[in-house]
């Protein structure tokens, strides 16, 4: 206690006693109190109202940062190609027997029908499956969030592209209006949930609110969340909508792009080479004053300029742009940027710098986050494709189930997303190899790893070989090669074996004449 303290304990010792203890709480947690130093505010607000207020202009400065900088493209284009990759996210069925095994006919049915269904996929018909998934996951990762509707069914004026009646519809997250809050009706911007935080409905503005119309329609259609997707990016418990990837990294990449775009400018007047002629003092000049008469001096390689008159001298203007600190700045910057959107640096910037075990620590590490990208993309979108276009081709018809499946691996699949670039392609391939040996992993793994399907692999070697096999053909990737080689060393080795048991005959031959001798 201070004295102050003691001078209340003598009257209200229970008073003394809470104010000391106040006091030691206030000094335990210093860091929320403000500072001179410490300028940041506490923030409390729920996930949803914060949301609420910067979820539509965050959504609108990500789109401009695409359109009008490179460093964020590249962000995008870079999460796009690590997390779906080039052919998509891979699809293997896997539905078993009912003794447990792989029923190897029904997923060649599944694989089948979904090549059916994938090239008219999305409604629109201008992008196949595997372009529309990576419109979606760019989509996700710029705006934070989008929908896909499922249409199903006989549907006036829709024609769904193949015997499957099955599309979808992505739909901007534009479409779901942020303003739209009904506390009794459970609506948060524009999401009707249950008291548990279900979503139940989706309530969307029938026309785009920037649209390219005159006539502006703000009314809006109720659809159930059974026929609707919405992956979402939170960072809150609870959160209803999504926000840009780009959140935590906005004003910094601003700042750089602005920065940039300075430098330029002033490479550019740097590069327009400026000359002054510096003259000496008056007392050096004898000639009258010609006024505003202008005397111009043209440059050009190799020119001698004998035309300045007593005291003068030509002088050029030196600028120090483009600056030396730009290369360093940036890419500090850069990296800044790319721990804040989950990228890997190397990626972003195009530089590859370094040895292999950095760079491989550095792959290592994003290849995490990339993958932690890749399973989310999988749950609220892939996966759920998948099952509701094979539940529609069951119920239409199309697919029809074997009597030996059991149902309850109806569904079940191997999602994978692109294959991780390999640093050194000999020591990857060998490191597999071993775990492979060893029994850490198995050669269906290595070959998903690889980006390739076990099944098909395997009945392209078995097809391969056979048509050798019938032709005579033995090559140097064939196990038999390495077994020829083997029954044929040995051979060789008894032959000369035996070639040297009679040259050393012979020897000791002739040793035996030369002692006789």
């Amino acid at each position: 206690m201070n004295a102050i303290e003691r001078i209340i304990a003598a009257v209200s010792p229970g008073w003394a006693v809470s104010r000391a203890s106040d006091r030691r709480v206030l000094a335990a947690y210093e860091a929320a109190t403000p500072s001179r130093l410490r300028k940041s505010k506490a923030d409390n607000a729920s996930g949803d109202a914060v949301v609420g207020k910067s979820g539509a202009a965050l959504r609108g400065y990500a789109r401009q940062l695409e359109q009008n900088y490179d460093l964020a493209q590249g962000v995008l284009d870079t999460l796009v190609d690590r997390v779906v990759g080039p052919r998509g996210i891979s699809w293997e069925p896997l539905p078993k027997n009912t003794d447990g095994t792989l029923h190897e006919d029904f997923a060649k049915e599944l694989k089948k029908v979904w090549k059916e269904i994938a090239p008219t996929l999305n409604v629109t018909w201008d992008l196949d499956d595997v372009e529309t998934e990576r419109l979606a996951a760019r989509t996700l990762f710029r705006d934070g969030e989008f929908l896909v509707q499922f249409l199903e069914g006989n549907i006036p004026g829709l024609d769904h592209g193949s015997i499957v009646p099955f599309s979808i519809e992505l739909i901007e997250s534009d479409l779901l209006p942020f303003d739209l809050n009904d506390e009794k009706k459970g609506i948060t911007q524009g999401v009707e949930r249950s008291a548990w935080l279900r979503p139940r409905a989706y309530h969307l503005l029938k026309q785009h609110p920037g649209g390219m119309s005159s006539r502006w329609d703000f009314n809006t259609k109720r659809v159930p969340a059974e026929k609707m997707l919405h992956p979402k990016i939170i960072g809150r418990l609870g959160q209803a909508r999504g926000v840009s990837i780009f959140s935590s990294t906005i004003i910094r990449i601003e700042d750089l792009k602005d920065y940039e775009e300075s430098e330029r400018v002033a490479a550019r007047v740097a590069a327009a080479l400026t000359g002054f002629i510096k003259k000496g003092t008056p007392d050096l000049y004898n000639e009258p004053d010609d006024g505003n008469a202008q005397r111009m001096i043209h440059m050009q390689p190799g020119i001698i300029a004998d035309g300045l008159k007593q005291g003068e001298d030509i002088g050029t203007i030196e600028s120090n742009r483009p600056s030396a600190l730009l290369t360093p700045f940036h890419s500090i910057m850069t990296r800044r940027v790319a721990a804040g959107t989950r990228t890997n640096f190397s990626s972003i910037a195009k530089e590859y710098n370094g040895n292999y075990s950095s760079r491989k620590q550095e792959q290592a590490e994003a290849t995490v986050g990339y993958e932690g990208l890749t399973r989310f993309l999988v749950g609220k979108y892939s996966r759920p494709i998948k099952q509701r276009a094979i539940q529609v081709a069951i119920i239409s018809g199309r697919l029809k189930l074997p009597p030996d499946l059991d149902i309850s691996t109806l569904f079940d699949a191997e999602f994978r997303g692109p294959v991780v670039l390999s640093l050194d392609a000999e020591k990857d391939a060998k490191a597999r190899r071993e775990a492979e040996r060893a029994g850490h992993k198995s050669a269906q793994q290595n070959i998903r790893d690889a980006g390739g399907d076990p099944e098909e692999v395997r009945s392209q070697n078995k097809s391969w070989r056979e048509k050798n096999d019938k032709d005579g053909l033995v090559f140097t990737t064939d196990p038999k090669y390495d077994n020829l080689n083997m029954i044929e060393a040995p051979a060789q080795s008894g032959a000369s074996s035996l070639k040297r048991n009679d040259n050393e005959d012979e020897d000791e031959e002739e040793d035996d004449d030369a002692s006789s001798d």
